[in-house]
This record gives structure tokens, C-alpha cells and sequence, in this order.
């Protein structure tokens, strides 16, 4: 299977757009596209699965339960979030897209 990362990435969405790029036993790999999306100040992601995360394009914040400021992310900027580490997007780029590679695995 081939493709192109950045082929058909939308400039607006009403919701964050998941593609779903590679599904195996023990790793899952997405592309997730944002467009000024962010995760409820009151919701967290709490995940099964570790994940490694590189931004490839646009900027976003990304925080971690007890942390009071974002980690400030810029193309190719990544980040390992082990499982069950609480965290959330606080922000993503409202000018241009940001394109995230999301690696899930066990």
C-alpha cells in the first residue's frame, strides 16, 4: 500500500478528521487532521494503548493532567504518551491545518 500524508487534506472540518493509515495486532497508525480543534477543558483522553505522536504540519498545545501550561508543538516536533496518561488538546491552529502522525501500540 502507498500514499501521500498530506493527499486531500481538508482546511476546514467541522470535526477532527481520523484516517486510519496502517491496523495491525499491536499498532494502529493515523493520520489526524485539526482545524482550530480541541479537546474539552473538562474532558482527557485516557488511552489503552502507549502512542507516539509528530506533528507534521500547522502548530498545537498539548497538555498533561497537573500541568498547567501546554507543550507547545511545531512541524516535527513528537511526543510519546505512555498509556493512561491523561492529557488533552488544548489547542490547534485556526489558519492553517495540522497534520498529526499517531502511532498507537502496545
Amino acid at each position: 500500500m502507498t500514499g501521500n500524508i498530506f493527499a486531500n487534506v481538508a482546511h476546514r472540518l467541522a470535526e477532527e478528521q481520523i484516517v486510519e493509515l496502517l491496523s495491525a495486532r499491536n499498532v494502529r497508525i493515523e493520520r489526524i487532521v485539526s482545524t482550530g480543534h480541541a479537546t474539552a477543558p473538562d474532558e482527557w483522553c485516557d488511552q489503552d494503548r502507549a502512542e507516539w505522536v509528530l506533528l507534521l504540519s500547522g502548530s498545537a498545545g498539548l497538555i498533561f493532567e497537573g500541568e498547567t501550561e501546554p507543550l507547545v508543538l511545531e512541524p516535527g516536533n513528537y511526543v510519546h504518551i505512555d498509556a493512561h496518561v491523561r492529557h488533552r488538546v488544548a489547542w490547534t491552529d485556526q489558519s492553517v491545518p495540522t497534520v498529526w502522525l499517531a502511532i498507537h501500540y502496545q
